[in-house]
């Protein structure tokens, strides 16, 4: 029996925009960026990027026998364009060692040798799948952060995937929610924690307000409704406040099960 990988996943990115794909594992991320990038050939469809394209999947392809430094010249004599200060300035951010072998150095160094690699291509587009996977919480923050320059300095759009919600609060202003290789939400990250409204109260079988109900949750005494309503204005005994991403997240992706 056959199983779509991807079905009516649809949505457009804005040019120098920061969008996170986010979705439990086997939700269809890793899928959708190799049709992205052009590895895979959809059934159905089309997609369209305009500009240079740099895509790291999780897994990091090098050759294990190349030299950091090899690695460098590999990209410049590969790519049309090669930006071979930009390359540098990662790997130095980051004190790679130029003259180890690939299979000698960690798997956050691998990490950042294949950023480094995409980076010097000058890609309009920058698609990472779970980029921060192999790196320490204080190193994904830096790392993050460095991303976010480069984004802001030269106007690349930044793609990426992850199933870790705690990685993207405060960084991403756009969010692609993927489960069983559906698109279930797109939007602007704020936009969307606008909508959201948690409303709790006396145990009730409906939502105290119009709107979508995005998850109901009872108690024997008490009853939860996430809502996407704007905010409607709500009477005692119900209160309301907005949630975080996480929440959301987790709501929707529980909705879809």
């Amino acid at each position: 029996m056959s199983k779509w990988a991807l079905r009516d996943v649809s949505f457009e990115l804005p040019p120098g925009s920061v969008t996170a794909m986010v979705g439990a594992n086997g939700s269809g991320k890793s899928t959708l960026l190799n049709v992205l990038a052009g590895h895979l050939l959809p059934a159905s469809g089309h997609s369209s990027i305009a500009g240079r394209v740099a895509y790291v999947p999780q897994h990091k392809p090098m050759y294990k026998s190349f030299k950091v430094k090899d690695v460098l010249e590999f990209g410049r004599r590969m790519n049309a364009v090669w930006d071979a200060q930009r390359a540098e300035q990662w790997l130095n951010r980051f004190r790679i060692p130029r003259k180890l072998q690939i299979e000698d150095l960690s798997g956050g160094q691998r990490t950042h040798v294949t950023l480094a690699l995409a980076l010097g291509s000058r890609p309009d587009v920058l698609m990472l799948d779970e980029p921060l996977a192999e790196l320490d919480p204080l190193a994904r923050r830096k790392v993050m952060s460095e991303l976010l320059t480069e984004v802001s300095d030269n106007g690349m759009t930044l793609v990426f995937s992850t199933h870790v919600v705690a990685e993207i609060s405060g960084v991403a202003d756009r969010l692609l929610l993927l489960a069983d290789g559906r698109l279930i939400m797109d939007g602007d990250t704020d936009e969307l924690l606008e909508q959201h409204v948690l409303y709790t109260g006396p145990h009730s079988s409906s939502s105290p307000v119009e709107g979508r109900v995005v998850l109901a949750k009872h108690g024997r005494s008490q009853s939860s409704y996430l809502v996407r309503s704007g905010g409607a204005r709500i009477d005692e005994p119900w209160s309301a406040r907005y949630v975080t991403l996480e929440e959301l997240v987790v709501a929707h992706l529980e909705r879809a099960l």
